[in-house]
């Protein structure tokens, strides 16, 4: 006889506070990377500083990007009524691709500046986590969205489908931005700080009334 997977009883502040814990150690990290330069003999500071661009770069577009992942967390489990065992495994598996973003925001900053083979590389490696972690944060959305059991209302159905395009919008763009890694690093790049932009504006509210 097959027993049914018994989850701990894990409260929504808790799971927040741990998610909170998270997020602060992921959007740390990136200040880590940002190191003086070793400057050449006769070289100047301000040229040593100049040439560190690729690690500014990496530095502001990672740090909006956890940081509205933060943002729109908050937002998602402020609508969210109790947490059952899938919702915990879920967000697990977010935190697990939001903490990776330091990596690969040290290897941008490493090999963005070389361009070629080595710049591409990097922004591909980048977008894929991004891509990764969009798929995570929306596969949570959609678990949450699902039904009444999770949220503190049913919304009707096309307010659930029109506010599940909104919230996975972002997916489409960084598959778009992967692929422009090949092409085209600055640009994809571009994409992913248009995508933080985009969700520092509230995307994840699903509104209890009929859309206008």
């Amino acid at each position: 006889m097959v027993r049914a997977v018994q989850y701990p009883v894990v409260t929504k502040n808790r799971l927040e506070a741990f998610s909170d814990g998270v997020f602060a150690i992921a959007i740390t990290l990136l200040v880590i990377e940002l190191q003086p330069p070793d400057l050449a003999p006769d070289e100047t500071l301000t040229h040593g500083l100049w040439l560190e661009w690729p690690g500014y770069v990496a530095y502001l577009v990672s740090f909006l990007t956890i940081g509205v992942i933060w943002l729109n967390h908050h937002r998602v489990f402020t609508q969210v009524a109790q947490v059952d065992g899938p919702l915990l495994v879920l967000n697990l598996n977010l935190l697990l691709w939001t903490a990776l973003i330091p990596f690969p925001t040290a290897v941008v900053a490493d090999f963005l500046g070389q361009g070629g083979e080595p710049a591409r590389t990097a922004v591909a490696v980048y977008s894929a986590v991004y891509v990764v972690m969009g798929a995570s944060f929306g596969g949570l959305f959609v678990w949450i969205t699902h039904d009444d059991r999770l949220l503190q209302r049913l919304p009707p159905p096309e307010v659930v489908r029109a506010a599940r395009f909104r919230f996975t919008l972002g997916l489409a763009v960084y598959l778009l931005a992967l692929a422009l890694a090949f092409v085209w690093p600055p640009l994809a790049l571009a994409l992913h700080a248009a995508m933080a932009l985009y969700y520092a504006f509230d995307q994840a509210s699903v509104p209890a009334d009929r859309p206008g």
